[in-house]
């Protein structure tokens, strides 16, 4: 757990110690790649977790983004995200259990910029998160219902983005921070002491892009990595406020072979607390492995 918790912090400091650049061979961005970046991607994980998360067949992640804006040079940018995670687990029937919805509304803005290379965006998401169940939140034992306990949540999430291209690199480079804040009255009221209600976000993400030639002049970047970090605020678990309990995190490293065009392989280190619903209390460290839609598109 220290070593990649070490890794992952390295691998943060590497990515926001190279001063992004401009260079004539990378396109500027715009806040349709931005928002790709942001919402994250659609994934079908492997059969091969490593680590303390239930035996799973796959766990799937479903993001499909509709874009209201005026044209693709707009700084001004709506996008509906349906979103929904399932996992399907290694028993009986196979059985796909209480799956997280999580739609959302982002409003995306783009700041004016003197210079092609950064770039500053601020974004406001509404989100949704249930899993779609009606039984009681807890067992006659005081355990939590996972097969049928009633989850549901809402938060809104005011954030920033700054945007680097990076020459040295020939990369893109991504910093995202946020406050992810669930409003009194709009979460079950049985997540009261056990459920962080406001979560600051970070995360660094790099797209390294191969060398263009005639033949792939636009060809989607080859690797990708993103360092997550989240902090829970919060009367959670009778939890220090200082406790490193509260502190969840993530590395993810992405690569697009060239025999493949629309998805890629993927890595991912999980330390933190389960996202999936009714989970929520579950702590995880687990090593997973899979497919990935590519995330830069020009």
């Amino acid at each position: 757990m220290k070593r990649c918790s070490t890794i992952i912090w390295i691998s943060i400091f590497l990515v926001l110690s190279v001063k992004g650049q401009g260079r004539d061979s990378i396109p500027p961005i715009g806040l349709s790649v931005i928002s790709q970046v942001n919402q994250g991607n659609s994934y079908i994980t492997l059969p091969t977790d490593i680590g303390n998360i239930e035996p799973l067949w796959f766990e799937g992640n479903v993001i499909p983004n509709f874009y209201l804006r005026e044209s693709k040079n707009s700084r001004l940018m709506g996008v509906i995200t349906p979103q929904i995670i399932i996992r399907m687990y290694q028993e009986k029937s196979f059985p796909v259990r209480t799956p997280s919805y999580m739609p959302q509304v982002t409003v995306y803005y783009q700041l004016k910029s003197h210079s092609d290379s950064r770039t500053k965006s601020l974004f406001m998401r509404l989100a949704h998160h249930s899993n779609g169940q009606e039984g009681d939140f807890f067992l006659e034992n005081g355990d939590l219902n996972l097969k049928s306990g009633d989850f549901a949540t809402n938060y809104f999430e005011p954030g920033f983005i700054v945007t680097n291209v990076n020459k040295r690199l020939n990369a893109y480079q991504f910093f995202k921070s946020s406050f992810e804040i669930h409003p009194p009255g709009m979460t079950s009221v049985e997540l009261d002491g056990i459920y962080s209600k406001v979560r600051w976000h970070n995360a660094v993400s790099i797209f390294k892009l191969p060398a263009k030639n005639e033949r792939y002049p636009g060809k989607n970047a080859d690797i990708s990595l993103k360092a997550e970090a989240t902090w829970m605020f919060g009367d959670v678990n009778n939890w220090d406020r200082v406790s490193t309990d509260r502190l969840n995190l993530s590395f993810t490293f992405y690569y697009h072979p060239k025999f493949l065009e629309d998805i890629g392989l993927f890595v991912q280190y999980y330390h933190g607390l389960d996202y999936y619903n009714m989970y929520f209390s579950h702590r995880l460290d687990v090593l997973r492995f899979g497919l990935m839609t590519e995330k830069l598109r020009f």
